[in-house]
């Protein structure tokens, strides 16, 4: 009977965990960096495994105490919210103090393993869960320009392992960033638009004009052409050692096209099917894309 208590006690703990810090959302973010650091190094002989291994916990650890933070201060507002009200805190599984604890922990953690690789590394890390924490959290019921300001913790992971592999940031860091800078704008309005009336419940002001119209949906096309001529910068040969090769820049364009053919059938439809769609089409793209990189670099 203990045993079987003690079983349920532990896998309730472990969900929980997964649940305080996002897990797949987590996962998602630490896969970025480790797209950014295979960009980075210079070979894959030169790969250091254990360095690799201290970029994926610590970059977990920040991600997580980032959402940890996150759901301490809404946990009011996640009560409001169909989709939130389950999480440990606001469903009272878990106390705001345990929650802090974990986010705590996580951060030193993180900032730690992180300083281990290099001070760069473990300081864009601080600044990414600073500015998610204490700047976008709290701007979320106040103006839809948090949307904006939450796009730069979302850029920094990408140019994170960047920084990870070589100890420097420079034009190909800032590339990466960019690159991720504007993928978050379709991503995240997407997600807005498709969860509006469940955000409207906490009073959460996540689409650019505020409703579910044109202008949003303009502006998430906007937004993806700005992705597509991002993503195509490092085959001009302005951007130091990340560059691709014309045929990797084809690939990536109609990568491109494939994201800004749901933006535009947004703006036609006006729909949360479409908005979903695009959000589920906006996470497949930036995936291949960063593979693309990668796979280009290695067999070119």
């Amino acid at each position: 009977m203990n045993a079987t208590i003690n079983n349920l006690s532990f896998k309730s703990i472990y969900t929980d965990f997964l649940e305080i810090t996002k897990a797949r959302l987590a996962v998602s973010v630490v896969f970025s960096s480790i797209a950014g650091f295979m960009l980075g190094i210079s070979s894959f002989h030169s790969l250091d495994w254990m360095v690799l291994l201290k970029l994926i916990i610590g970059g977990y650890c920040m991600v997580g105490a980032s959402n940890a933070f996150n759901q301490v201060i809404e946990k009011e507002l996640d009560v409001l919210m169909d989709r939130t009200k389950n999480r440990p805190v606001p469903s009272k599984r878990m106390s705001p103090n345990s929650a802090l604890s974990i986010a705590f922990l996580l951060t030193i953690t993180g900032i730690v393993l992180l300083y281990t690789i290099n001070e760069k590394t473990a300081m864009f890390g601080a600044i990414s869960i600073f500015i998610y924490t204490c700047l976008y959290t709290p701007l979320k019921t106040v103006t839809p320009l948090s949307v904006f300001v939450g796009a730069f913790p979302g850029a920094i992971p990408f140019m994170l392992g960047w920084v990870a592999a070589t100890g420097n940031f420079g034009i190909e860091a800032g590339t990466l960033f960019l690159i991720q800078f504007f993928w978050q704008f379709p991503h995240f309005w997407a997600i807005g638009w498709f969860l509006y009336e469940d955000y409207e419940k906490a009073g959460f002001f996540m689409l650019p004009s505020g409703r579910k119209d044109n202008s949003t949906a303009l502006q998430i096309i906007l937004y993806t052409l700005w992705l597509i001529i991002a993503s195509l910068l490092p085959v001009l040969g302005f951007t130091g050692q990340f560059f691709i090769t014309k045929i990797s820049a084809v690939v990536v364009f109609l990568l491109g096209l494939w994201m800004l053919f749901y933006a535009v059938k947004l703006y036609q439809t006006r729909t949360a099917k479409s908005a979903r769609t695009l959000m589920l089409v906006s996470v497949s793209y930036i995936t291949i894309l960063q593979l693309v990189y990668i796979l280009d670099k290695f067999l070119r």
